[in-house]
């Protein structure tokens, strides 16, 4: 592929804007394996990145797109052969190393993971960088001793990638989930498993006051907290 179409973002008289530009492999960032890239998500940190609204860029021009799966094309390594179905994302992918909003991306072999199996490309940009993260965080919960008997779950921020998917994780191993979202909004995965919405309003009145009010949802939210760190247990320095 001599040349192949990628999304750049450039700083031009103090403003930040991208646009999509015809590139080749020789201008990408330094790296072991080459891939051929098939999918990538779009991240809250990807829309900060391209609009200027927040300094995640570390130099200019580069290709955005902060994670990406796709095929081996060429591999400096031996952990990697031409073919392989791959993943990337966090290190510096689309911070301060061309990223994944382009045909090829070009990275470190400590970068590179090989797609799980019965996971497709498409599917694992689907979860992408936000689904990784809550798989993290339910893992990391888990570990502190959280477990589906020990009561409800709340999740904050349960309109965003994160939040959402880590209600249909916690949803779908069996946890009684509580999603707290903005006034109004409907979140379709809280439908699909039937989980209980928390309205921010209602948050607001249960805790307004001078004197708190020990509501369900504040009970709910204690809770919560407690299952963070066991009893008996300390906190991870």
């Amino acid at each position: 592929m001599d040349t192949f179409r990628a999304f750049r973002i450039f700083s031009e008289d103090g403003k930040i804007h991208g646009s999509v530009v015809s590139a080749t492999v020789a201008e990408l960032s330094a790296g072991d394996v080459l891939i051929k890239a098939s999918y990538s998500s779009v991240n809250y940190k990807d829309a900060l990145a391209a609009t200027g609204t927040g300094k995640i860029l570390r130099r200019f021009p580069l290709i955005g797109g902060i994670d990406v799966a796709g095929v081996v094309a060429s591999s400096a390594d031996a952990r990697f052969r031409e073919g392989d179905e791959v993943l990337v994302t966090g290190y510096d992918l689309g911070v301060n190393n061309d990223g994944g909003y382009a045909g090829c991306v070009r990275v470190p072999a400590s970068w590179v993971v090989p797609i799980p199996r019965g996971l497709t490309a498409f599917e694992a940009m689907a979860l992408g960088t936000a689904g990784f993260t809550a798989g993290l965080a339910i893992v990391r919960l888990e570990q502190n001793g959280l477990r589906p008997q020990n009561g409800k779950v709340v999740v904050t921020g349960s309109t965003g990638g994160v939040g959402s998917i880590a209600v249909a994780g916690l949803a779908r191993l069996g946890y009684d989930v509580a999603a707290i979202a903005d006034h109004g909004r409907v979140l379709k995965v809280a439908a699909v498993y039937s989980v209980a919405i928390i309205g921010v309003a209602r948050m607001s009145a249960a805790t307004s006051g001078s004197r708190p009010r020990c509501s369900q949802t504040r009970m709910s939210l204690r809770s919560c907290g407690l299952l963070l760190t066991p009893p008996g247990s300390r906190p991870p320095a």
